[in-house]
């Protein structure tokens, strides 16, 4: 049970949590008017310099040199190339990063740091903010800086332009955790005037605390279930499905505690919901919407709605400008972004499948369930089926371990996604007679 305790003793929360202080004081500062732009740009700069330093160490270069590279080409190439240039490059970093992780466990045979967890962590994130930016600027949304490093503009004018993207790559709401915030809603919030900045709403962020605070108890009492049970390795038969469904639901539970404080940091420092959205820009979507995951029958719907802000970025990134098979490729993605441990690589391709068959199963059921008791039944036992479903992929990804992953597939929860499975083969060769 190591790996469990080393996802739920992450220290992450605590980072967060020291840096909610000045969020706060960030957005009253804003409310002022002698709070200048560049002053609020440097901000956001140096209390991610800070928050990166004091989370992740020495580890932190890991991170500011991809930030300083992606401002470096944003600022030289032209709208067309920058996209290209910058993703290849910011993905070749974090593989080079997630090789290292690989190295380190399954070579030295070595747990590696917690500050190197953490770096990796805000390094997936980084990815999410220069992939954006850079398709803002591909597809006209964002204006790149004029002239770039090549003109003879003096040092400080270069830097003067390049001091937004420094200060959107690395500014602290969002370095640790926090739904994708877009550079045209970061500006928008910076360059803003001060009567325009919203003031916090402290009923939010009361309400925000008390789900935080029930989650968490809630948490509690599901991790002792958890270690007093046999675990994937000592369980037998059944009681393998019982394990996997508790293990799974403990993760869930810190994955929503987690998005919620994200989210309140992003509140606090005036980046949140409050905030009105650009012509054309799609509106602040948190990442966590509990009652849909767990009352939801369809796994599609659930894929669209577990961590919101990234399936969207996924969407915007891979799905939309795949010419064939997105769904694979999207998900083959995800995986690659994730590090490509064993486990990620079985739960993000089960994963692409059952969506797959989701698809199918209930255009099928629609067509051919008409009675109301039927379609009830039908519901409350693919409701079950998802939340196993669900649970398994979860534990794939998280185990990571190839031992783990090879548990996992030789114990009784396999069933589950095999059900799905052998439906879609059965469902495309109805569906092809059909056609």
């Amino acid at each position: 049970m190591d790996w469990l305790q080393q996802f739920f003793l992450h220290p992450v929360s605590l980072y967060q949590g020291a840096a909610f202080p000045f969020a706060l004081l960030f957005n009253y500062l804003c409310i002022m008017d002698s709070f200048s732009t560049r002053a609020r740009y440097l901000f956001l700069l140096a209390g991610g310099g800070a928050l990166a330093l004091a989370a992740m160490g020495s580890f932190a270069l890991l991170v500011f040199i991809p930030a300083f590279c992606t401002v470096v080409l944003v600022s030289s190439l032209g709208p067309q190339e920058v996209h290209r240039q910058t993703f290849f490059f910011q993905m070749s970093w974090q593989t080079l990063c997630h090789l290292g992780l690989h190295y380190t466990e399954y070579y030295l045979q070595e747990t590696p740091s917690t500050r190197f967890y953490i770096t990796l962590s805000s390094l997936m994130l980084l990815t999410q903010r220069v992939t954006s930016l850079s398709l803002d600027i591909c597809e006209g949304k964002v204006e790149a800086a004029v002239g770039g490093i090549q003109s003879r503009s003096s040092l400080s004018e270069h830097l003067c332009k390049a001091l937004p993207y420094f200060s959107y790559l690395l500014f602290f709401p969002a370095l640790l955790g926090g739904p994708l915030c877009s550079f045209q809603r970061f500006q928008a919030r910076v360059q803003g005037p001060s009567s325009l900045c919203s003031r916090i709403s402290f009923w939010a962020l009361t309400w925000r605390g008390l789900q935080i605070l029930g989650l968490e108890c809630l948490k509690v009492a599901l991790s002792r279930v958890v270690s007093e049970g046999a675990g994937l390795t000592g369980c037998q038969q059944l009681e393998c499905i019982y394990v996997m469904w508790s293990t799974a639901g403990l993760f869930k539970l810190t994955y929503y505690s987690h998005w919620i404080l994200d989210d309140s940091l992003l509140h606090a420092a005036g980046f949140g919901s409050g905030l009105s959205s650009s012509p054309g820009e799609e509106g602040y979507i948190p990442d966590a919407d509990i009652w849909t995951l767990e009352t939801t029958h369809r796994i599609s719907l659930f894929t669209r709605k577990w961590n919101q802000s990234t399936a969207r970025w996924l969407r915007r990134l891979i799905f939309q400008h795949s010419r064939g098979w997105p769904l694979l490729q999207t998900f083959a993605f995800s995986a690659w972004w994730h590090g490509l441990h064993p486990g990620q690589v079985l739960g993000f391709f089960c994963w692409a499948v059952m969506v797959e068959a989701d698809y199918l199963i209930h255009t099928f059921a629609n067509l051919f369930i008409r009675s109301w008791p039927m379609r009830l039944l039908y519901r409350a036992l693919t409701w079950v089926h998802t939340q196993l479903i669900i649970a398994y992929i979860m534990l794939a990804v998280e185990v990571r371990s190839l031992s783990s992953v090879w548990l996992l597939c030789n114990s009784y929860n396999s069933f589950f996604p095999m059900v799905y499975c052998i439906l879609l083969f059965l469902l495309l060769k109805t569906k092809h007679k059909f056609n």
